[in-house]
């Protein structure tokens, strides 16, 4: 198998900061405590939704699904929530282009998962509860 180009991983990182900030929000309506959420995870998470993000796949993998119900799930308190917000906020300095927002913002509907707040690079992380 061939290694990833390091060009790759700034696009990976800021592709996985904007899909997880889509995934925090759609936690919110849930309750129940969980242990931290890793940035690491959250970047594992979303990882196969790059495709659809970056526009060279016409719709979510399956892969890219189950990542997304996935992190909804264990990103389910307000402090899981805000920190990895924070995280990916942090990735989404690194974007250096290429991420189809519109596609990034529609990955949750695509996979079936409901999101009540506006998708974008700019949330405030304070807000998420």
């Amino acid at each position: 198998m061939a290694a990833r180009s390091s060009s790759s991983q700034p696009q990976l990182v800021a592709a996985a900061a904007v899909l997880a900030a889509a995934l925090l929000l759609l936690a919110a309506g849930a309750g129940t405590a969980s242990a931290a959420v890793s940035c690491g995870e959250v970047t594992s998470s979303v990882a196969p939704c790059l495709g659809y993000a970056m526009g060279s796949a016409a719709s979510p993998s399956a892969a890219c699904c189950s990542g997304v119900r996935s992190l909804n799930s264990r990103a389910s308190s307000t402090a899981d929530r805000q920190a990895t917000c924070n995280c990916l906020k942090s990735m989404t300095g690194r974007l250096g282009g290429g991420v189809s927002m519109a596609n990034a913002a529609n990955i949750p509907s695509k996979c079936g998962v409901s999101v009540g707040v506006p998708i974008s690079p700019t949330v405030d992380c304070t807000k998420i509860n």
